[in-house]
């Protein structure tokens, strides 16, 4: 393979510190191969350029091969292939239908819902703690957070939402018998809250979709609304991850904190300077050439899966001055923490509200919030996850 740099993705060096082994490999080749027990050749494309114009090129797609089928009853596999699984006019179809309802408008007037969320998990947060005992802020609060937000956007009723919140436990673990059993659950109470949107339409997402239809007279149908929600709940791990790695982040740029603190204001910038830095997706999804690309002057081979390394591009001293500078004030700059071209992260805008909303609130309530230890990272070279986020909390007054 020439220069082309390889990625052992079972080095536990590597693991200890996927960022650097990206970035290395970024130096060296626009484009790297990942190693990996059971995986064929597996290529990452590393610098910005080349990851953006990978990840709008038709010529590579997402398919059956993109993403792992979790084991779950015959009757859900059909609400199971979401948007993110489909190419073309099958996949613009359905982004035409629902991008009305994620707009950066419609986000913005969904924040004060949001904000109430944030101060109730906060109000919920264990209290009377002795003096120094760690709180995890992952299982307290970035964990519940988006769930309860989904349930809010989709109108699950309040009687059902602690169980929603145990769904969304158990879907962030990814496997095991809570995880099956998880799914149909979800696939359950969204056909309700689907069903209940048909008869009587409140103020929610899905009676936003259900009331709006295109003129050609195409609108989405019942199971196609079920699997906009597990859509949901499944995207509803980037706000997750992001707002976890968001709080280790600033609590280790104290100075850069600081100025957050000073300057609320400017939280709309930290929200998309810590995309760049920290966004939970390390490598996109796969996609599968069509015919033989050349990217970066490197040959990939009909069918071989290529993904784009996120944080490798995100930090490409090519595109970004001071790339690897942490920076509250950076003017916006075209990172890919929600990926690009036609699967670019439909509920981005929703994901940027909700993420500031969240650190407003917890650093305005705990001034003095510290990390309680070190924070270990699971071992997932596609996710930037904390396993947990010991916190010490100290509340305002």
């Amino acid at each position: 393979m020439g220069d082309v740099p390889e990625i052992d993705l079972t080095d536990p060096a590597v693991l200890g510190d996927l960022v650097a082994a990206y970035a290395e490999a970024r130096e060296e080749s626009p484009v790297a191969r990942l190693v990996a027990p059971g995986f064929g050749p597996f290529w990452a494309v590393t610098r910005h350029e080349q990851a953006r114009a990978m990840l709008g090129d038709p010529r590579l797609e997402i398919n059956e091969n993109s993403f792992m089928r979790p084991d779950v009853p015959e009757h859900c596999l059909r609400y199971m292939r979401t948007m993110s699984e489909m190419n073309g006019a099958e996949h613009a179809r359905l982004r035409r239908l629902v991008a009305p309802a994620f707009t950066p408008r419609r986000a913005a007037a969904f924040a004060p819902r949001i904000e109430a969320i944030v101060e109730r998990l906060l109000d919920e947060l264990p209290a009377e703690l002795p003096d120094g005992e760690p709180v995890d802020l992952l299982a307290h609060f970035a964990r519940p957070l988006p769930m309860e937000v989904i349930c809010e956007l989709v109108g699950i009723p309040a009687a059902d939402r602690p169980r929603w919140r145990e769904y969304g436990a158990a879907v962030a673990s990814g496997h095991g018998e809570k995880f099956r059993e998880a799914i149909p659950a979800i696939m359950e109470g969204a056909r309700a809250a689907v069903a209940k949107c048909r008869t009587e339409p409140g103020d929610d997402l899905v009676s936003d979709l259900v009331r709006l239809m295109e003129e050609d007279g195409d609108r989405l149908s019942d199971d196609e609304l079920v699997t906009l929600v597990w859509h949901l709940v499944l995207a509803g791990q980037t706000p997750t991850n992001l707002i976890a790695n968001a709080v280790v982040t600033l609590l280790a740029h104290p100075a850069q904190l600081a100025a957050l603190r000073a300057d609320p204001g400017l939280m709309p910038r930290a929200v998309e300077e810590l995309l760049r830095w920290c966004a939970p997706a390390l490598l996109t999804v796969p996609r599968f050439p069509r015919e033989d690309v050349e990217i970066g002057g490197v040959r990939i081979p009909k069918g071989e899966p290529v993904t784009a390394s996120i944080t490798a591009a995100n930090r490409d001293p090519r595109v970004f001055a001071e790339a690897g500078t942490f920076d509250v004030t950076r003017e916006p700059a075209p990172h890919l923490g929600f990926g690009h071209g036609p699967h670019f992260c439909v509920g981005a805008s929703l994901a940027r509200v909700q993420t500031g909303v969240a650190l407003g609130a917890l650093l305005r309530r705990f001034p003095d919030l510290a990390l309680a230890g070190e924070v270990r990272y699971a071992p997932d070279p596609g996710t930037l996850r904390p396993a947990s986020l010991p916190v010490t909390l100290r509340p305002a007054g």
